[in-house]
């Protein structure tokens, strides 16, 4: 009997879903939220998306299964809360391209939300994950808003990466808390 032994190893190659190597940003938002809540540095929740219950599958009363929902209302912003005796609201945001983030990730009642927030004395942003460079930006309210209301001049549809290099804040990523976004806040709003 004549055995063939392969000559060159097999390469194997592993499949990698980069876009869960980490956890998502909303769970580390959540984590981030319960530390400060925590340890009393501040009070922020996610804020409950309204819905309809339409139909539901009754197979037994502990296994019920919603299968048609819809939204009451259209959200608002993911988070609300208050640090320092400042109202904060803002949005969290994954971006998956390389050189800009869409403007069509943001609807208009929520940018027209923030500016509400921020008229009335309250810190207004977006919290931004550039997940193919694995970074995390804080954008103020007025950088948005500024390519928001150019985009409906000028037709342009997105921030491109270079304006959250040079106008947004960085936030790191750590153990605890996971997105020390505060850290940002402080920097610019308590100085």
């Amino acid at each position: 009997m004549k055995m063939n032994f392969p000559t060159a190893k097999k390469q194997h190659k592993k499949l990698i879903n980069k876009a869960n190597l980490g956890m998502g940003l909303e769970e580390a938002i959540n984590q981030t939220n319960e530390y400060y809540l925590n340890n009393d540095i501040a009070v922020i929740h996610k804020k409950p998306t309204p819905v309809q219950i339409v139909k539901v599958d009754y197979p037994s009363r502990n296994k019920a299964v919603i299968t048609e929902a819809y939204y009451k209302t259209p959200s608002t912003t993911d988070y609300n809360g208050i640090y320092k005796g400042k109202y904060i609201d803002f949005d969290a945001k994954e971006n998956h391209n390389k050189t800009a983030f869409p403007l069509a990730n943001v609807s208009a009642h929520q940018v027209l939300h923030l500016k509400q927030v921020q008229e009335h004395g309250g810190i207004a942003f977006l919290l931004v994950a550039w997940n193919l460079y694995n970074e995390y930006y804080l954008l103020p309210f007025d950088v948005l808003n500024e390519y928001w209301e150019n985009s409906l001049k000028d037709g342009r549809k997105s921030i491109p990466y270079e304006v959250f290099k040079n106008e947004a804040y960085p936030v790191q990523e750590g153990y605890l808390p996971r997105i020390h976004y505060l850290k940002v806040i402080d920097e610019i709003y308590f100085k």
